[in-house]
């Protein structure tokens, strides 16, 4: 009987799968029959659970009773997911963006536990088809099944807290806008709930085969380099050291989730800033150099901090003063890079140079040769880096923006703002605009006519993108045409959605990790650790070994710029028309928690006399203290209700039928026992109870102001701010943690008429950038931000549906919006790459 339910099931099953790969070159609606697969994973796992346990020839020992548990308990969740499962994709088409873009949490919670179930398929009929062979090992099978089934098991838990949402949330909307109640359970159940078996054996299961070779190479990286973290060693020996033990986690992925959990959940946001930093250093940096598409211009600048005007859109006759940042660390020099694929017009002045600082890396050889030197381009692109804001620079994003530079054919100004916890908020807001505007001026230095330009980011650059342009409406300047946010964080509290349920899983982005750089940037987080010798590793080994070879390239690099410049008189840094800042500005000296009192409804009004010009002081802040320049005017920052009265929720009454379907799914939280008050009412039903970790994760919910400002978290800026901002192109990832923060986000715009185009690139993480060398499926993802940026500079609607790449495994062939959970066809979930205006 058992082989006759696991023929049926796998027929159905079989041909689910041939009818959605034939439909990949027509791209027409396709379906995943919920039920058939299933009845797949019951008929496999029930003809192994029979050959195992004795029934058949096989002989029932130890690890064969191991692996007939593992398969009768994959089949006890499976029961209890089914109807979940089938819930959800009847009700979660209410929560996209548009139905033409299939994305939203509810989506990706689904599609992960259907590919959890599609890869304990595919297990079970490997153990079919080899288990009568001489080489078959069955307690590694054993444990490759109790690790999907650990999986599956906290996956069934995400879905009840899933559940959960849908009761507690309004309709149509992703967050739960509260940073009690739900979100403080979800947190509390975070930090208890295991974790390793997501980053062992199942790590990145749920993306695109190709990234998984680069995704288990980095966590076996991090691991190591946690067990040698603030150990007093120096240079090679440290080195050494992590290359020896990361061999014990290549070959035992149990050891690998345990370590990666413990230091996820335990280390501060410095070790952060110093695993994230590896690619600063010479070699790695080198070597992506080398690999990397080659460009005339690469200068990293130094631009000092001087105060300049620039005239309002209002009114151009009249001027408004932008004054260099200076919160928390007062004013300094803002860094940036500038790369361009040619060498044009302007971008080997001598006013430029002047502005260089020196890498200690190889100059360019071409300026002194002579290069054909092109016209100013008519388009900019600005862009500012991520890194969650506490790591990374332009220089560990250059390989994808020399490509960009040389597809686009336009220079790239590329912004190192200062970091958090050494620089939290509003510092890099301030440099990003202080950048900006500054481009804005000196367009003549970048080889730009001063046209068109764009800003770009991805995750924390995305955020620093639209809150740089609402800075700028703020103040009366000009805003750029067009905003490209890739995988944008538009929400830094800590409200709970189903994306962000992902963290749980995420090798990238687990939710320990983003509270600990979110914290930072609201200066909630230590700024500095108390000992020099907690540098990291790569740290030491820079410092110990190429310390000799960076003087010596620094020198050479010196020698030949003086040989090709000698007869170059260096300038006044800036230009002769920008001013000092005066002797008594103040520099703010409190924690970001301050409040914030300047309104933001009205931009900066300018006299009718053309010669008055208005200053606006960098005071973000009620502290910021009042300067001695009486003719001085702090331009309006922030809006004039207080954050916390900011409602992003919208208005929207559902259907009596929407709120059938949804409340038929939903559940609300469980009662306690009968007779007991317990602290923390249960979160699950009555019966199950997820797996636990041996050590909990010290997480608490910190409620800080901060993070509900608008020009921190812009997904909560009111309707007015939101008005009049340009077209807004957000690019997100399916299985990415911050997917809602785009959806909602997108939603927002659309709902105060603003444009805006959303789209969705598949299997893939947060981070994709970075990676776009890595595989096929990545460097056609970064191609979707180009053409993003593209349609920006050309002035076009947004550009089509971009060729689909091929998958291993589709497993989010979700119902339609009809109604039914198993049957209806649908848009193609595992494929949604799509666009709307």
């Amino acid at each position: 009987m058992a082989s006759n339910k696991k023929t049926g099931g796998s027929n159905r099953f079989d041909q689910s799968v041939k009818g959605r790969r034939s439909s990949k070159h027509k791209e027409a609606p396709v379906v995943m029959d919920t039920k058939a697969v299933f009845a797949a994973l019951y008929a496999v796992c029930e003809e192994n659970a029979a050959f195992f346990s004795g029934g058949s020839k096989g002989s029932p020992g130890d690890a064969a009773q191991r692996l007939v548990d593992t398969m009768v308990l994959i089949q006890g969740h499976a029961h209890n997911l089914e109807p979940v499962v089938s819930g959800f994709a009847a009700v979660y088409h209410h929560f996209d963006f548009d139905p033409h873009i299939p994305a939203n949490g509810y989506r990706s919670l689904v599609k992960v536990v259907r590919c959890c179930i599609l890869h304990i398929i595919q297990k079970g009929r490997y153990i079919t088809a080899n288990r009568r062979s001489i080489f078959f090992r069955v307690a590694h099978n054993a444990r490759e099944m109790e690790a999907y089934c650990n999986a599956l098991c906290q996956l069934r838990a995400l879905l009840y807290l899933a559940q959960r949402m849908l009761h507690d949330n309004s309709h149509g909307n992703l967050f739960f806008h509260d940073e009690s109640g739900l979100s403080e359970s979800f947190v509390r159940e975070y930090s208890s709930m295991h974790k390793g078996c997501f980053y062992g054996r199942c790590l990145g299961f749920q993306f695109s085969p190709a990234i998984r070779p680069c995704l288990q190479t980095l966590a076996i990286g991090l691991v190591a380099f946690g067990e040698n973290y603030k150990r007093h060693q120096s240079g090679i020996g440290v080195a050494a050291s992590s290359i020896f033990t990361s061999g014990k986690y290549v070959i035992d992925p149990e050891l690998r989730g345990a370590e990666f959990e413990r230091i996820t959940q335990n280390l501060d946001v410095h070790f952060w800033k110093s695993f994230w930093n590896i690619t600063e250093t010479e070699v790695l940096s080198g070597l992506a150099s080398m690999t990397s598409t080659q460009v005339k211009v690469n200068r990293a600048l130094s631009v000092p901090p001087l105060s300049f005007d620039l005239p309002l859109m209002a009114d151009p006759t009249a001027s408004v003063t932008i004054a260099p940042p200076s919160a928390h660390i007062g004013p300094a020099p803002v860094q940036m890079r500038l790369i361009s694929y040619d060498l044009r017009e302007g971008q080997d002045s001598e006013a430029l140079l002047s502005l260089a600082r020196s890498e200690g890396g190889a100059i360019s050889l071409s300026l002194g040769l002579k290069t054909k030197r092109l016209p100013s381009s008519p388009c900019l692109l600005v862009h500012f880096h991520g890194g969650g804001f506490v790591a990374q620079t332009s220089k560990s994003h250059e390989p994808y923006l020399k490509s960009w530079s040389q597809d686009l054919g336009v220079p790239i100004l590329s912004v190192d703002y200062s970091l958090a916890p050494e620089a939290p908020f509003p510092r890099a807001l301030e440099e990003c605009f202080y950048a900006y505007c500054w481009a804005l001026r000196n367009h003549h230095l970048l080889g730009w006519t001063g046209e068109t330009v764009c800003l770009a980011g991805d995750s924390a650059g995305g955020n620093l993108c639209v809150t740089t342009t609402m800075r700028a409406a703020a103040f009366g300047v000009r805003m750029p045409d067009g905003i490209v946010a890739v995988y944008p964080a538009t929400l830094l509290t800590a409200y709970a959605s189903p994306s962000r349920l992902l963290t749980l899983m995420d090798p990238l982005l687990p939710l320990s990790v983003l509270s600990r750089c979110l914290g930072a940037y609201a200066g909630s987080e230590p700024q500095a650790e108390a000992q020099v010798e907690k540098a990291s590793a790569l740290s030491l080994v820079r410092r110990d070994t190429a310390l000799l070879l960076r003087d010596m390239r620094q020198g050479a690099s010196d020698w030949i710029r003086s040989l090709l410049d000698s007869n170059r008189a260096a300038p006044p840094p800036g230009g002769a028309e920008e001013k000092p800042p005066g002797a008594t500005d103040t520099v703010r000296k409190s924690i970001s928690e301050a409040c914030f009192s300047s309104p933001h409804a009205d931009p900066p009004v300018a006299s009718e006399s053309p010669s008055r010009k208005l200053s606006s002081r960098s005071q973000t802040c009620q502290d910021l203290g009042s300067n001695n320049h009486s003719a001085s005017h702090c331009a309006p920052l922030l809006p004039e209700r207080a954050p916390e009265e900011v409602n992003f929720f919208l208005s929207k009454d559902p259907e009596p039928s929407i709120s059938r379907d949804l409340f038929s799914v939903a559940i609300p939280p469980p009662a306690g026992q009968e007779g007991s008050e317990l602290e923390h009412p249960r979160e699950f039903p009555l019966g199950f109870e997820p797996l636990r970790s041996e050590q909990l994760s010290e997480m608490t919910m910190q409620s800080s102001a901060v993070v509900k400002d608008p020009f921190c978290s812009p997904l909560l800026a009111p309707d007015s701010m939101l008005k009049g901002l340009p077209p807004v192109h957000l690019v997100a990832c399916a299985l990415d943690p911050m997917l809602d923060d785009s959806v909602m986000f997108a939603k927002r715009l659309r709902s105060v008429g603003q444009p805006v185009t959303l789209c969705v690139v598949d299997d893939l993480p947060h981070g994709f950038l970075s990676l776009s060398q890595v595989c096929r499926e990545t460097k056609e993802a970064a191609d979707v931000c180009v053409g993003r940026i593209r349609a920006v500079f050309t002035r076009e609607a947004a550009p089509p549906e971009p060729r689909k790449h091929r998958k291993l495994e589709r497993t989010d062939r979700g119902a339609s919006p009809a109604g039914s959970p198993d049957g209806e066809a649908a848009p193609d979930d595992a494929d949604a790459v799509g666009v709307v205006a």
